[in-house]
């Protein structure tokens, strides 16, 4: 079955500012990556319009009173949710199709139209907290598409898997409780946003479900590999997801401009090999992938692409 691409133009309509990291630019940069290298023609690519019942996940992660919060304030020019994020009139609208994109992946996936999937959307959002956004963030993705699984599919057994450079605190928040959703984190550490230690491995019946991986400064490929073979793997394999949620960021590309982090093109290339090799053991394969950060256009760009090529290629 073939890899889908999801996407939607609405994405770029989430105006942060001319000197923003996170700007609409990232989007322009992968197509046209894609484009130029062909693979987009050997990718399922969608573009799914809204269908009227995105607000009623998005409400299964977050308050109902932090919706409504975002749209008003999305009537504004510009409105500053802390100093990082930003809220324009085309951000309620960006962020729906954002979300219309992780529920049309699942849908593909879940229905075996397609093996698994990357959704190229923004706003991101790992550092959105169930009642409101942070760094960057809106609504968190990843934590949507796994109530969508939860509840759609009834689906027990899901994983996300985070390798940000930054630790995804709200996806931490959300799910912190709950022995239904692994998370796992590798993130550079002490870094923004300050969490990610290793001693907080979840609350209640979620604890111990609740993995995070302080990476150091300049760690390499193969530091975030050994991670790969000798913890994250076998960590995986004892919980046996049903499915795979990707929190792909790609701002620990040694280029970024916000990046104490090394990896290059080739680490995400394996990063994702091995994740589709476990998803082929576990859970027929089943990888939702969803861009978080990434902020050098050209390395973004070419990282998207060989992460593509890895959920591509067959397992090796």
């Amino acid at each position: 079955m073939p890899t889908a691409f999801l996407y939607h133009p609405n994405c770029l309509l989430h105006n942060t500012g001319p000197h923003h990291p996170e700007r609409a630019s990232r989007l322009e940069a992968i197509l046209r990556r894609l484009k130029a290298t062909k693979l987009i023609e050997s990718l399922l690519v969608f573009e799914p319009e809204p269908q009227g019942s995105e607000t009623e996940w998005i409400r299964a992660v977050h308050t109902g009173e932090y919706i409504d919060f975002i749209k008003a304030v999305s009537k504004k020019t510009f409105y500053n949710l802390d100093p990082d994020t930003v809220v324009s009139e085309g951000t309620f609208e960006a962020a729906l199709s954002a979300v219309t994109c992780i529920l049309k992946g699942v849908e593909l996936i879940m229905e075996n139209n397609a093996e698994n999937g990357f959704c190229a959307i923004r706003p991101p959002g790992h550092h959105a907290f169930s009642d409101k956004g942070s760094g960057f963030c809106i609504f968190n993705n990843v934590t949507i598409a796994a109530r969508y699984l939860q509840k759609k599919y009834n689906l027990s057994k899901i994983l996300i898997l985070d390798w940000d450079l930054h630790h995804g605190n709200g996806t931490q928040q959300i799910f912190y409780e709950y022995p239904s959703v692994l998370y796992i984190s590798l993130h550079l550490y002490p870094y923004y946003p300050g969490t990610g230690s290793e001693d907080e491995i979840g609350e209640g019946k979620g604890r111990g479900f609740n993995l995070n991986i302080p990476m150091q400064a300049g760690s390499t490929d193969k530091e975030y590999l050994n991670v790969f073979d000798n913890i994250i793997l076998p960590k995986i394999r004892t919980f046996r997801p049903e499915f795979i949620l990707i929190s792909a960021g790609f701002d620990g590309h040694k280029d970024d401009p916000l990046s104490g982090i090394s990896l290059t093109e080739k680490g995400f290339y394996e990063m994702t090999k091995r994740v589709k090799g476990i998803a082929k053991e576990l859970c027929n394969g089943r990888i939702l992938s969803v861009l978080e950060g990434g902020y050098n256009l050209l390395s973004l760009a070419s990282s998207v692409e060989a992460h593509l090529k890895g959920l591509m290629e067959g397992v090796g």
